[in-house]
């Protein structure tokens, strides 16, 4: 096969001939022309069957990287419902899930082939109907999958011929262990198995081992000398925690025509956030973690997509996979638990093939010393310097918790919820609950008196 001298020469196009007609015309109709470096290095391998751990960094185009070959295969082994299901694809989150399922829609769009969601959230009688009626490619989550395949009459995979892993390093550490083992003892030994992962630790190894044949091909396109892609600008602003909403609400309105995502540490941070910025600041504000229903995750998940621009107030429900398209600035409002989120946070934006993007990281003067840690993991960042925040924005804040009580006890939520967070913080030498003042973090959320605290000890302030 001379498929990757195709490859090589960096456009689908040539592909004609080699894949499906049908496949490379969906290819065209989504704008597709010249396949990324991961895309072009695995492409070839995957196209031939063979198994593959690949190692890429988030936004570089692992999805279609993987997509094109199950459904080139499947279309070869001329897979039709009757014979059921030919590829699993698990996914970390719902929201990668979802995403994953939409890519794989349109690129069946002139292919008779089937494929469903099936992820947590959604009612199992759905889940049911889909899979009765014969599903060609499954894009599902864990536990979700596991517990229809523990029921034969629901769901028997014995014409599989591809297991998809994507995002492997996030399945193991959203605690997807035992699941995975259980899915793979249930399925075929005898299939494809692709595995894709941001970064490949000694528990993505052992999973490898696991589930991948003894001679895997391994496709790696991570640059050594640094964690994150080369066309985003990245940096830190050392900002006091009394100014932080202020200086937010200055940062929303220098980004007002782009598109932005804000991460934050809790549900009910981002619930307090919300509210403020988009009911009494009147900022184009969405919201979306992990405590919303599925319906309001998936409505505000389309929603910020098919945006030109807007913000997307968020947990790190939102860090992980989702490819949302022309994403300018990414904000990480409060800090990242590891250098790992770190990066899958600020890989939300420069996606994909030619495109650039911005991230600044809020840090206490305190917390300076995360630009150092972050450096010893090959990530660097700039140091950025902004204008004073105005005031009457935190004032405004503090008259609105004085007198509005629905406002006052969400503040009041997310005030103990981000202590929480910060008290747990594993980098506890750089992030100490001892260095931070709780009056003055208080008054980050409205608070002109700080609110009773039971979980910090007097002798821990």
């Amino acid at each position: 096969m001379d498929v990757k001298e195709i490859i090589s020469k960096s456009s689908f196009s040539m592909l004609e001939g080699k894949i499906n007609p049908k496949l490379l015309e969906s290819l065209n109709a989504m704008n597709y022309e010249k396949p990324t470096r991961i895309q072009a290095k695995s492409l070839p391998y995957l196209l031939m069957g063979k198994d593959i751990i690949g190692a890429a960094k988030t936004g570089s185009g692992k999805t279609l990287a993987f997509l094109v070959p199950v459904i080139e295969n499947l279309i070869k082994y001329g897979f039709t419902r009757k014979h059921g299901t030919g590829c699993v694809v698990l996914s970390p989150t719902r929201e990668l899930a979802l995403q994953t399922f939409q890519v794989s829609k349109k690129l069946l769009t002139h292919i008779d082939l089937s494929c469903a969601l099936i992820v947590g959230g959604e009612k199992k009688a759905k889940d049911i109907m889909k899979l009765k009626k014969g599903i060609n490619v499954i894009i599902s989550t864990p536990g979700r999958l596991l517990d229809h395949l523990e029921n034969p009459e629901i769901l028997t995979c014995n014409n599989l011929k591809c297991l998809v892993l994507d995002e492997a390093d996030k399945l193991l550490e959203t605690g997807f262990e035992k699941h995975i083992t259980q899915i793979l003892n249930l399925l075929p030994d005898k299939r494809q198995t692709i595995l894709f992962s941001a970064t490949i630790d000694s528990k993505v190894k052992n999973l490898a081992k696991l589930a991948l044949k003894s001679n895997p091909i391994v496709v790696s396109t991570n640059d050594e000398k640094q964690s994150t892609v080369t066309s985003l600008q990245q940096g830190y602003y050392i900002c006091p925690v009394e100014e932080r909403v202020p200086w937010l609400y200055k940062m929303l309105k220098k980004v007002k025509k782009l598109k932005t995502m804000v991460f934050f540490s809790s549900c009910k941070s981002v619930d307090f956030h919300y509210d403020f910025f988009k009911t009494h600041c009147k900022a184009p504000v969405i919201s979306i973690h992990g405590r919303l229903s599925q319906s309001k995750r998936k409505e505000a998940y389309q929603i910020f997509v098919e945006a030109e621009s807007g913000v997307l107030f968020c947990t790190d429900v939102a860090a992980r996979g989702l490819d949302i398209p022309s994403v300018d600035w990414i904000i990480q409002y409060d800090p990242p638990t590891d250098p790992k989120e770190y990066i899958h946070r600020v890989g939300r934006t420069a996606r994909g093939f030619n495109t650039n993007g911005n991230a600044v990281i809020l840090l206490r003067p305190e917390e300076e010393q995360f630009v150092e840690f972050l450096k010893r993991e090959k990530v660097y960042l700039d140091k950025y310097s902004f204008d004073n925040p105005p005031g009457e924005v935190q004032m405004m804040l503090e008259d609105l918790i004085s007198n509005n009580g629905v406002l006052k006890t969400s503040a009041r939520k997310a005030y103990l919820s981000y202590l929480r967070c910060y008290k747990s913080h594993p980098l506890k030498k750089i992030f100490n609950i001892k260095s931070l003042d709780l009056k003055l973090a208080a008054k980050a959320f409205g608070f002109l008196e700080q609110p009773h605290v039971d979980f910090i000890s007097k002798k821990t302030k």
